[in-house]
């Protein structure tokens, strides 16, 4: 029989087991990220020649601040957030004003709120958008369920929406691939009744789940059929076609 001391000794040492299993797991799964490929990054953004400016620690923005139209983008969950400069600097050119936001620990999940704030920052801009890729999309939705009144529409790239935006003013674009074998397509679905009825879904043909930035392939991913470069430059058209109402 233990004593009163061997209990609680045994009690600590599992408590003490629990934590460092959750610590060690945690830090795993958060080890297990999507650097950006720098290099590539680099030649894609100076080929486009947009102004480029870091406000502030963990923001990116590409484009003029007297643009009159301006899009806030989420990352995908544990990829590195300078991994869609190439998006937003293509986006940049077509005439929209582009902010990148980073997140704690690369989840989207854990600043919901990043997005809030920039109208002032920026007021020339008209209209904002606000979107993101996969769980970053996902996240994006999420803040607009409370927050629809200040943008325009909500941008999904491989992503779907669990908030329920149906009943808001919004204007929906949903882009993904036809290779895209990450995002779960029961799921975007099931939720598809959560957006609201001025919906624009658009498959691109050949493009993946990872094409949307530039930081390799990922685990599950299917095989695209065009390279990274083609999908970043085909969505950043669609995407400021899209703000300016011409689909």
């Amino acid at each position: 029989m233990m004593t009163k001391k061997t209990r609680r000794i045994v009690w600590i040492g599992s408590v003490v087991l629990v934590l460092a299993l959750l610590v060690g797991g945690c830090a795993a799964y958060l080890a297990d990220d999507y650097p950006a490929d720098g290099e590539a990054i680099s030649a894609f953004v100076a080929d486009l020649s947009v102004p480029r400016n870091e406000p502030t620690r963990g923001v990116l923005t590409y484009g003029s601040p007297d643009a009159s139209v301006g899009f806030i983008s989420y990352p995908g969950g544990k990829v590195d957030f300078r991994a869609y400069e190439p998006l937003m600097a293509a986006l940049a050119s077509e005439g929209a004003l582009c902010v990148l936001l980073q997140m704690p620990f690369q989840l989207a999940v854990l600043d919901v709120n990043a997005a809030q704030g920039f109208a002032e920052e920026y007021p020339a801009v008209d209209q904002w958008y606000l979107g993101g890729h996969s769980l970053g999309g996902s996240m994006a939705a999420a803040y607009l369920e409370a927050n629809f009144s200040e943008f325009a529409g909500l941008v999904l790239l491989g992503s779907y929406s669990t908030a329920d935006l149906s009943q808001t003013p919004l204007r929906v674009l949903s882009l993904y691939g036809s290779e895209d074998r990450v995002m779960n397509r029961e799921k975007y679905d099931r939720y598809k009744s959560n957006l609201p009825e001025a919906l624009t879904e658009i498959v691109l043909e050949g493009g993946c789940h990872a094409g949307f930035g530039m930081y390799g392939a990922q685990k599950g991913d299917g095989v695209p059929t065009v390279s990274t470069e083609e999908q970043i430059d085909r969505s950043a058209d669609l995407i400021f076609r899209f703000m300016q109402g011409e689909n």
